[in-house]
């Protein structure tokens, strides 16, 4: 269960051809679940805005009901075009988080790597980041780019990862998010 969502679309009228009343759609903090949410009544939602939907309901400030999970091609075309600056923000705002799975993700395989999962990094790259690990855990994105020379905009790829991983129901390795809803 997701205690902070960050709202990727927000239909005061609903979807239309679908019931009337508030809609929003939304991200998980922790596991970037998808969901499907009410809004409280004359209650407006931004995107990007960070929410509490957590089991303690006289907490939730914003959201009347979590109406349930939904999966990536269920999202409005405004939350696709949202979502990766969204979930760049969630890496952003979650470093430390990021930075660990760098420090401690292992190999799938004697010859695959986690790290390979990410893409845009090569072999090569990928070896570069075990051994200076070796050396000192990195601290920051910032320090991962000074330190290792083919390294560019670490939160970047992490963010490109998560969106491969929800834009495909059927991949088998997930390194961030929760398996999808099967229809």
């Amino acid at each position: 269960m997701e205690d902070y969502v960050y709202i990727l679309d927000y239909l005061p009228a609903g979807r239309p051809g679908y019931r009337r009343g508030a809609l929003s759609y939304g991200i998980g903090e922790k596991q970037f679940t998808l969901l499907e949410l009410i809004p409280k009544p004359n209650v407006s939602l931004s995107i990007g805005e960070k929410v509490y939907v957590g089991k303690e309901l006289e907490k939730r400030e914003k959201i009347l009901k979590v109406k349930g999970r939904v999966n990536y091609e269920d999202l409005t075309s405004t939350a696709h075009g949202e979502i990766f600056y969204v979930v760049l923000d969630i890496v952003k705002n979650n470093e430390d988080r990021f930075v660990k799975f760098f420090n401690e993700c292992p190999a799938i395989t004697t010859r695959f790597h986690a790290l390979e999962l990410l893409p845009g990094l090569g072999k090569k790259t990928m070896l570069e980041i075990i051994e200076e690990r070796k050396k000192k855990p990195f601290e920051s994105f910032k320090e991962m780019t000074e330190r290792v020379k083919n390294l560019h905009n670490p939160e970047k790829i992490i963010a490109k990862r998560i969106i491969e991983e929800l834009e495909n129901p059927d991949e088998k390795y997930r390194l961030f998010t929760r398996p999808p809803l099967r229809k």
